[in-house]
């Protein structure tokens, strides 16, 4: 016989956690059963997650280091800029894991099970999760597992592919005032390729090789461009890697349902739902935005259906033009973002990658691009923004 639960959470990665932790903090809802199924507990430190924002967020107490000034770097353009109103934010996966599970020990009502989900359904006017070991019902499921993915190949899908090291030297060498944010200044055989450098003190930085391209590379390559950058361009022999991360993620045209089910009980969140910002591969704050716009929904005692607004359809369709034009190869990114940082106010880049710009920002930056690839693509995700 199946259990009964308010809210089943299906996957405790990051969309799932930031859902449990958003709706634990509110006393309306702190009360609801809450069931979490995973086939694994979440607790290593394999992630970093960095993003901007301009007023702290749900998670500042566990931010390990931020920036106010950035640099971009490519063949054309090196630049270093001051921000007024954002800061650039880094998380780890694990102090976030931390963090979250240490505040749910206090809810007796939150159960977590460590079981593989083999089916999720609607089942009369309940949604039902099917494991390896049983069967779960609830009013609602918000699902986070790529169960529903779409159809992703080269055709409609770039992969953001990515190798970091944290790298600690023994003199002080690097500012940890300063991050860079692109680093273009790197071979671009395989695609769109840069780095990151992000310091988090005078003697230790995460170096992060970074690709938009339709396969991963063999792992000696991204060891042998880091080992590459280290030495040719950080000017760095002697250093111990301290940690190292590799992750996948899919930056997609393929279109990701935000919900299924004739009664709409399934509540697909975080990559699943489609918001991971498919011209970035972004997701830390697109997540953040969303699950905060469902507990709202709740909160009003309505489906947690998210209707993206006007402005949100806007941007959906700036993402899905920009990507066309990778995929098309109309132009490189390093080409498109050099393009950018040279005739743009570089915030005014990052609110419009944060979907947060204005019109007359989103003019100057539609204007500081080739007309004819952006136009071209534009004028067919827009013909086929509707379709499913």
């Amino acid at each position: 016989m199946a259990l009964n639960y308010d809210y089943i959470i299906a996957g405790s990665g990051l969309s799932g956690l930031s859902l449990l932790y958003r709706l634990l903090k509110l006393e309306s809802l702190s009360k609801k059963n809450i069931l979490v199924i995973d086939s694994m507990k979440k607790s290593k430190n394999d992630r970093t997650w960095c993003y901007w924002e301009k007023e702290p967020g749900p998670f500042e107490s566990i931010v390990c280091h931020q920036w106010n000034a950035l640099q971009f770097f490519s063949p054309q353009v090196a630049k270093e800029f001051e921000m007024k109103d954002y800061r650039y934010k880094m998380i780890q996966s694990g102090d976030f894991y931390d963090h979250v599970l240490d505040f749910v020990k206090g809810f007796p009502n939150v159960k977590f099970v460590q079981e593989k989900i083999i089916e999720i359904l609607e089942e009369g006017e309940e949604a039902k999760v099917k494991t390896d070991k049983g069967s779960y019902l609830a009013d609602f499921i918000f699902n986070s597992t790529s169960l529903f993915f779409p159809k992703m190949g080269e055709e409609n899908t770039l992969l953001q592919h990515f190798l970091g090291w944290y790298i600690r030297t023994e003199q002080p060498i690097f500012n940890p005032k300063v991050g860079t944010l692109m680093d273009f200044t790197l071979a671009q055989t395989h695609g769109t390729t840069f780095m990151y450098v992000l310091p988090t003190s005078e003697n230790v930085a995460l170096v992060e090789y970074t690709l938009f391209t339709e396969r991963v590379l063999k792992e000696e390559e991204y060891k042998e461009a880091l080992k590459s950058y280290i030495k040719d361009k950080l000017g760095i022999s002697n250093y111990e890697i301290i940690h190292s991360e590799f992750g996948v993620i899919p930056m997609s045209l393929a279109k990701f349902p935000s919900h299924l089910g004739k009664d709409k009980r399934i509540i697909n969140i975080g990559t699943a739902g489609g918001y991971t910002k498919p011209s970035t591969g972004y997701t830390f704050q697109f997540v953040q935005k969303h699950v905060g716009k469902i507990v709202d929904q709740l909160i009003r005692n309505e489906p947690p259906i998210v209707v993206p607004s006007f402005r949100e359809r806007m941007f959906e369709w700036y993402d899905r033009t920009l990507l066309d034009v990778l995929l098309t190869k109309s132009m490189t990114g390093e080409e498109i973002f050099s393009s950018l940082f040279k005739r743009v106010d570089p915030e005014r880049i990052l609110a419009f990658l944060a979907n947060e710009s204005g019109f007359w920002e989103e003019f100057k930056i539609r204007n500081s691009v080739p007309l004819f690839p952006f136009m071209y693509s534009g004028i067919k995700q827009l013909m086929g923004l509707g379709k499913k």
